[in-house]
């Protein structure tokens, strides 16, 4: 009688649940495993590029003029091995970072449906430069559309000539940024300035940028 009642009550506790039993049994998602945009998006990307893709510190990669000049072979290229010396880092697991291949085509192909609309009006200057610059020609055109807001004497705030911030990004970076704009910081894309400006004006401009980072970094070295 005592080993049936026993056998009885094993039986009884069995059947039962305790709380958090059957959530506890439910598999953990690795993070290799995740496969939603949403969750992908806002663990990797929008601190930096806004939750809705419209920027936040740096370019919307959610704007329309963006995905307008740039493809998707561009977009996973710069996912995948980030852009060395900025903080932009790699996100592929071949190059130290923490997403699978299938990730990161979840991400582009995210990007593109979610926002990728038909950019109209204008068409905008293209993603990459064709021709080299010419930097006296550049340092006019940004003292006419830029130094309003940027200035031009290197010094802090929002000059963008100055070698700290230039030190953080890379050419092409400047550029977007120049097509794109960053309108959530007031800064309009390339037809918000006293007129829009072209693919060599933006290309000057880059070029003098540039010159301007180069030419601090020969004074540190010397």
């Amino acid at each position: 009688m005592k080993y049936a009642l026993t056998l009885t009550a094993v039986l009884a506790l069995s059947s039962c649940e305790a709380p958090g039993y059957r959530v506890a049994q439910e598999r953990v998602i690795r993070p290799g495993e995740v496969a939603s945009f949403d969750v992908l998006y806002a663990r990797n990307c929008s601190a930096c590029h806004g939750a809705d893709g419209q920027g936040a510190l740096t370019v919307g990669i959610g704007r329309p003029v963006y995905l307008a000049i740039t493809d998707d072979s561009t977009i996973r290229d710069v996912i995948e091995k980030g852009r060395p010396g900025t903080p932009m880092s790699a996100f592929a697991q071949t190059a130290g970072g923490m997403l699978t291949d299938a990730q990161i085509e979840i991400l582009v192909r995210g990007i593109r449906q979610r926002w990728g609309k038909a950019f109209e009006n204008y068409s905008p200057p293209p993603y990459a430069s064709q021709q080299p610059g010419d930097t006296a020609r550049g340092q006019e055109v940004f003292t006419e559309s830029c130094a309003g807001c940027h200035g031009g004497d290197r010094r802090g705030g929002r000059s963008i000539a100055d070698p700290s911030y230039l030190s953080l990004v890379t050419d092409q970076h400047l550029r977007t940024v120049i097509i794109v704009g960053m309108p959530n910081l007031g800064m309009p894309d390339w037809r918000g300035h006293s007129k829009p400006l072209s693919d060599a004006e933006i290309t000057d401009v880059v070029a003098w940028l540039a010159a301007q980072r180069e030419s601090f970094s020969a004074q540190v070295k010397h």
